[in-house]
């Protein structure tokens, strides 16, 4: 197993004796010792020791001993969502390599928790997957892709143990992962329809089951990969999605004593398409914009600590697992982490974001709108000249038409707006907007791509 590196990391565990002591020691070495609760939980707090281990931890009381062996001290990351999180390693397109390299990160452990549902919260986990271990061809086989791929390249990158925690459930929506009260944040109006939901799917239920056991656990950051099942409803996603991310913060810094920070990284994926065609333009693309606060990128003052990998520009619309789970998680991996190494780890000298307007200039005949990308700082590269939108209030076609590419330049787009009284311009707006690697606008340095916006034009 790995446990958090840092000044003060967590301990705990539960006993059947109320009042006993428990004893922990690292290596022979007494670190800290807790008292058995009423609730039969026991919680210790210590300084870690130095270097990364392998270390033996033995918790000690007057029932007797257990002994946790080969405990690595490095950075723990819970990966959680729905079925594009849960996707297993065995479904990449290159399993088999992915199997041979595992020996090389005999760092990164892999723990997985069993999907379960609960009415109240559970203490502990009710059901393992798979307990810590090392990762393997056989421990590989039904892990995350996604979540072993960042904890991979992540090791690599740090040359420190990752430890990996999946707690995630196909086809489950974000209500069932938020805590009553970061529901109570995003009220849902009188109005909204009532439907038959399954259990997983009820309010709090997998919190209760797969998020709460974990909360006393010190831990670095989450990543997440859900949105799919919301994006027939996406009303409250904007609210409920940052509600969740605090609520979590808040509560996994109290229940592990203030160990793990109460502002966490928080990674996510911008989703990627499910679908062929351009016809389709709700559902994931609110979906996207809420993800982001409806912002546009993160992070930002609505979310702060967080990151994301965009990936509306990976589809994968011949995977044998259905459109909706598109095999390319390296991509999708290699995305989230770069943007890992700059918001959790502070690292400097490179772009984790793909490009983003900062400003919107019509020309005085209203006939053309400049659309300028991070104040010119940023290099821009134009793989196709299609995906830009306006919104008209005059002419022939009111509503929203095809903005027309005129020009672009080292970070700007000139887009033909003339007739149309342009009020908002949007890009990227679509369920699927462009084929492989082939969006209108990416990064000329670190080729990626620029997120889907919506902006008014005054």
């Amino acid at each position: 197993m790995v446990l958090q590196r840092g000044a003060r990391t967590s301990i705990w565990g539960t006993s059947s004796k109320v009042g006993d002591t428990v004893h922990i020691s690292i290596n022979g070495s007494d670190v800290g010792h807790a008292t058995v609760d009423k609730n039969n939980v026991w919680q210790v707090v210590f300084t870690p020791p130095h270097g990364i281990g392998p270390f033996t931890i033995l918790a000690t009381s007057s029932l007797g001993t257990v002994t946790l062996n080969d405990v690595l001290l490095g950075d723990v990351w819970i990966c959680s969502g729905q079925s594009n999180m849960e996707f297993f390693v065995n479904s990449l397109i290159n399993k088999t390599a992915e199997y041979n390299d595992a020996i090389n990160y005999q760092n990164v452990r892999l723990f997985n928790m069993h999907h379960a549902f609960a009415n109240t919260s559970l203490s502990e986990i009710s059901s393992i997957g798979l307990p810590w271990a090392l990762p393997s061809a056989k421990t590989l086989h039904y892990f995350s892709a996604l979540c072993w791929l960042y904890g991979k390249q992540l090791s690599q990158h740090l040359q420190i143990p990752i430890g990996l925690v999946e707690t995630n459930w196909g086809g489950t929506i974000i209500e069932a992962w938020s805590s009553p009260e970061a529901l109570s944040q995003c009220p849902a109006s009188s109005s909204s329809k009532k439907r038959a939901v399954k259990v997983q799917n009820k309010a709090s239920a997998l919190y209760n089951a797969m998020v709460y056991p974990l909360l006393r656990n010190t831990i670095k950051g989450i990543i997440w990969y859900q949105g799919e099942s919301n994006s027939g409803n996406t009303k409250l996603y904007s609210c409920r999605f940052p509600a969740m991310i605090k609520d979590w913060r808040l509560k996994f810094s109290s229940a592990s004593k203030h160990t793990t920070s109460a502002n966490f990284p928080f990674g996510f994926v911008q989703l990627a398409p499910s679908k062929p065609g351009d016809q389709y333009v709700h559902g994931f693309s609110e979906i996207r914009w809420a993800q982001t606060a409806k912002i546009g990128y993160v992070p930002n003052f609505k979310m702060p600590n967080t990151f994301m990998a965009v990936a509306l520009d990976l589809p994968d619309f011949q995977s044998p697992y259905h459109p909706y789970h598109p095999r390319y998680k390296h991509d999708i991996a290699r995305r989230l982490v770069l943007s890992a190494l700059a918001v959790a780890y502070h690292e400097k000298g490179f772009d984790f974001q793909g490009p983003f307007p900062s400003s919107y200039t019509l020309n005085s005949a209203k006939t053309q709108l400049t659309i300028e990308y991070d104040h010119g700082k940023t290099p821009i590269e134009i793989r196709t000249e299609h995906g830009f939108e306006m919104h008209c209030k005059q002419g022939t076609a009111l509503g929203w038409r095809n903005a027309t590419m005129i020009s672009h330049a080292e970070s700007t787009v000139v887009l033909n707006v003339a007739g149309c009284g342009v009020d908002y311009v949007r890009y990227a707006w679509r369920l699927s907007p462009c084929e492989f690697l082939k969006c209108a606008v990416y990064s000329r340095d670190s080729g990626l791509p620029a997120p889907p916006l919506m902006h008014p034009i005054h």
